[in-house]
């Protein structure tokens, strides 16, 4: 700001004020004052102000995300499963895909469940937890419809959900039957390079791990994971104390799956 020029124009303003008497209330000499000096406050705060950094623009996007993004949600499902197993999953995962991606996505966790009627407003869901996942008759037709109208579904086993999710499956396509996606699919290599499927992050029977899905019109509607636990690796580091480079596998095959679903 230009001290002098300002001094000038401040004292200039004030006799011609009193010129005019003491009709004028203090009130009005300050705004009338205030306006005179906007512009000269403006240009000195857009001279001075930082630009926003990575981490200012995340915590924007936090508490005021653009309506027009992407969003993804966690399918809140039946049975008795732990759907809500990770609370920090989503979070750290949307946020990877914002730093590393040219995708406009939403880093807020959505839930949702089949019958909400916002369903179709997430064209993502990701499910995981342990143990006993089902869907009602009315569950079933629905998530038919979303996936067969272009919706994904990425299931992710951290334990236990093999079986019953198999004979889900099995019951929203009884037409379809529910195959091992090899390892030379674009799953794998759409965004990031997996050569050799996906990666594994917990042991847990310590089998290979192996991704598996139920396919329409040549394209991959829904993915299931087990031996595997991505879900796991995107969570908080103190949880599991997974290595890093364990939760970069994680947080780059989510990235795979997020990126094939919404390109092919």
């Amino acid at each position: 700001m230009d001290l002098p020029l300002f001094f000038q124009q401040s004292t200039r303003f004030r006799c011609i004020l009193y010129s005019m008497g003491k009709h004028l209330s203090r009130l009005i000499l300050l705004t009338l004052v205030g306006a005179m000096l906007l512009p000269q406050l403006v240009s000195a705060q857009r001279r001075t102000t930082p630009p926003e950094s990575p981490a200012q623009a995340y915590l924007q996007d936090q508490y005021h995300p653009n309506p027009s993004y992407l969003k993804v949600a966690r399918l809140h499902y039946s049975g008795g499963g732990d759907w809500y197993w990770g609370s920090s999953a989503i979070g750290n995962f949307l946020k990877f895909v914002a730093e590393n991606s040219d995708f406009p996505v939403d880093t807020l966790e959505r839930q949702v469940t089949i019958l909400d009627a916002d369903l179709f407003q997430y064209p993502f869901l990701f499910a995981t937890g342990h143990g006993v996942i089902s869907f009602s008759e009315e569950e079933r037709e629905r998530l038919r419809q979303y996936l067969a109208g272009g919706g994904f579904l990425f299931v992710n086993d951290s334990y236990g959900m093999d079986k019953t999710f198999r004979q889900e499956m099995a019951q929203v396509f009884p037409e379809r039957e529910v195959v091992e996606v090899p390892f030379d699919h674009p799953i794998y290599h759409c965004f990031y390079d997996f050569p050799n499927g996906p990666p594994k992050i917990h042991e847990h029977d310590n089998l290979p791990p192996r991704g598996y899905a139920i396919m329409l019109g040549g394209r991959v509607v829904m993915f299931f994971l087990v031996e595997s636990d991505i879900g796991d690796g995107w969570e908080d580091e103190q949880v599991h104390n997974d290595p890093p480079e364990k939760r970069l596998e994680a947080l780059q095959m989510g990235m795979n799956i997020l990126a094939y679903a919404l390109l092919y």
